[in-house]
Order: structure tokens, then C-alpha cells, then sequence
């Protein structure tokens, strides 16, 4: 309990805002089949980390199947996608496999990935958050509030018109 109680505190105090254009916080994480995933794995692609409150509600399940829906597209332009939630590992695989999404789950169970991206806003599950990463690593944009139907086009139309800048 003592440990619990001082991992919510410092979630509370010492979760700064991320910055763009800096360096996104790297994280080594396993995914729903208990493969390692760090930031570093994903140097050269565009990365979309979305942070979603709890596996199996009705909020994540459109949000899920919105980027399964869209996959191809984001394929198609060299974007990664990945989940994270402070779920388990195991709920989290039942959740791909039920839904047949393409993209891989990272289980934050210890909360350490959520308070580094601050998102731990609820401390027993993260606040619905999507962090966009360049192909350096550096954050690019970070959407603070998701609109569930268009979010992953919101994505896309975001690098492309990121793409168009240069």
C-alpha cells in the first residue's frame, strides 16, 4: 500500500507537460504476446502512441477498431501505431484477438510509461491521450482531446499536412 500511495504522488507531482518539438520520453514496454517494445525500435518510422483508459469499454473499442479500419492508410505512409493502458498483458491480447486489430498493445501495468508521458491524470487508468512521433523520435504533436469517429483520420491528415511543410 505505502508503495502505491507514493507512485500517486509522484504521478501527481512530478508529471510535467511534454514540450513538442523535443524529444519524446522513450519507454520499454511489453506488448500483448510478451515481446519487448522501446521507443528506439521505432527510429525512421512515424510513430502514433495512443493511451487509452481500459480495454473491453465502449470508448476503446471504437477508438480500436477506427485505427483497424484505417490501418492500411497508415501503412501506407509509414506510420506505427501502438496502445497503451495500464491493463494486463493477457487483457489485452483477448482484446486484439476478439477484435482482430492488426497493431500491437503495450501493457503499463506499473504506470511508469503513463506518468513519464503524463497522462496518469486518474492514477488506475490514463487519461485518453495520442502522442504523435517523428521518424527521429522527436514529438511532433500530441492530441489532448480525441474525437472518437475521426481520430485516426485526424492522424493521417496531421503527417500529411506535416509532410507538406518540408
Amino acid at each position: 500500500m505505502k508503495n502505491l500511495l507514493i507512485l500517486f504522488f509522484n504521478s501527481l507531482l512530478f508529471s510535467l507537460p511534454l514540450k513538442i518539438g523535443v524529444s519524446a520520453p522513450s519507454f520499454n514496454l511489453y506488448d500483448q504476446d510478451n515481446k519487448l517494445h522501446q521507443l528506439k525500435d521505432y527510429r525512421g518510422k512515424k510513430l502514433a502512441i495512443y493511451f487509452f483508459p481500459k480495454a473491453e469499454t465502449p470508448g476503446w473499442i471504437k477508438q480500436a477498431c477506427g485505427f483497424r479500419d484505417e490501418f492500411q492508410n497508415f501503412n501506407d505512409v509509414n506510420i506505427e501505431i501502438l496502445g497503451i493502458s495500464f491493463d494486463s498483458k493477457n487483457r489485452l491480447k483477448k482484446f486484439k484477438e476478439k477484435h482482430n486489430l492488426p497493431f500491437n498493445f503495450l501493457s503499463d501495468s506499473n504506470k511508469i510509461t503513463g506518468s513519464a508521458y503524463g497522462v496518469n491524470k486518474y492514477y488506475f487508468f490514463p487519461s485518453r491521450k495520442t502522442f504523435l512521433i517523428d521518424e527521429e523520435g522527436v514529438l511532433v504533436h500530441i492530441f489532448d482531446e480525441v474525437n472518437l469517429r475521426t481520430h485516426p483520420e485526424d492522424i493521417l491528415k496531421f503527417f500529411e499536412n506535416k509532410e507538406m511543410e518540408y
